[in-house]
């Protein structure tokens, strides 16, 4: 069993950055596929980034990529993901999830089923 807990959420004017941390607990030896998703009420949640914490290769979707870094640091179990250049239209419920085994494709898209692990989520609120 993997527990996940995110922090690091609050409110921030559009163009600011906040860095998100997603620790992990329980039975986390060996290498996981680490994803950040994000909701708003009456959407579907969607992947953002992504992190094989075997290798360390990061994976985004378009429409963070060049503002958002994921980023892991092992020895801690912790996985991070720096936002900059906020935008109004990330304002969300950021969660974190993991899976031994979600990163063996890359697709362009990051998805809630392949991953089994998932924590409670952090909000974000982006102000124009």
């Amino acid at each position: 069993q993997v527990q996940l807990m995110e922090s690091g959420g609050g409110s921030v004017q559009a163009g600011g950055s906040l860095r998100l941390s997603c620790a992990a607990s329980g039975y986390t030896y060996g290498s996981y596929c680490v994803g950040w998703f994000r909701q708003t009420p009456g959407k579907e949640r969607e992947g953002v980034a992504r992190i094989y914490t075997g290798n360390g290769i990061p994976r985004y979707v378009d429409s963070v990529k060049g503002r958002f870094t994921i980023s892991q640091d092992n020895a801690r179990n912790t996985v991070y993901l720096q936002m900059n250049g906020l935008k109004p239209e990330d304002t969300a419920m950021y969660y974190c999830a993991a899976d031994p085994s979600a990163c063996s494709s890359w697709t362009g898209r990051i998805e809630t089923f392949q991953f089994k692990y998932w924590g409670p989520g952090t909000q974000v609120t982006v102000s124009s």
